[in-house]
């Protein structure tokens, strides 16, 4: 099956390469996020493009992360369905799970997580403890562990939510924009507070 989908690309390749038209391709990847440009050439494992923000550079991308790629003649399946291979969901159930992905992308804030780690990095870093530096990353930590609350108004079809593969795309992106937020509130708590707390020692009024 890999070989068949590689000479595929292979053809495609070279057909689009002797066309006088040129193609613009849209590569779209397992974590939902999409590429467009020009492929310039493919091997076995990976298919080079050029880089969409600097054309005179190139991007090399590694097949596995592959779902599909587009252009004007057609769609070209990378993705397979194999458990041997890691692959455990079927090319339906990869779809919600990419379109989880992509609605956790554009409308998951974590505004909980970012001020959550804030406030408390801020009260951390105004008593000088030298352990204030941990609670950004232990807050962090912790913050992934609660059930993912899906708001409607950020899910396309609602009728998404009754695939089990959806919500797993959604959730897993919504964590991980759920720690970096936090780190990222935590970060700028602790400068606060440490900050705080200088002023309060050269006033003489540090928290004891």
């Amino acid at each position: 099956m890999r070989f068949f989908i590689v000479s595929f690309i292979l053809f495609y390749f070279t057909t689009n390469c002797f066309s006088q038209q040129k193609y613009k391709d849209t590569i779209l990847l397992l974590n939902g996020n999409t590429i467009i440009s020009t492929i310039v050439d493919t091997t076995k494992d990976v298919i080079i493009v050029k880089n969409p923000k600097k054309p005179e550079k190139r991007l090399i991308i590694d097949n596995d992360r592959i779902f599909s790629i587009k252009s004007d003649s057609g769609e070209v399946m990378v993705y397979t369905y194999d458990s041997l291979i890691g692959n455990e969901f079927t090319i339906e159930e990869m779809k919600y799970f990419m379109k989880g992905e992509q609605d956790a992308q554009k409308g998951y804030k974590a505004r909980g997580g970012f001020y959550g780690n804030m406030v408390l990095s801020v009260a951390a870093g105004a008593t000088g403890s030298f352990l204030s530096p941990v609670v950004p990353f232990v807050f962090a930590a912790l913050v992934g562990i609660p059930k993912i609350k899906i708001k409607h108004s950020t899910v396309t079809d609602l009728n998404d939510l009754k695939q089990e593969s959806y919500l797993m795309g959604y959730e897993k992106v919504a964590r991980k924009k759920s720690k970096i937020r936090s780190l990222m509130g935590g970060g700028i708590g602790l400068v606060v507070g440490l900050g705080t707390f200088g002023v309060l020692k050269a006033t003489g009024n540090e928290i004891k």
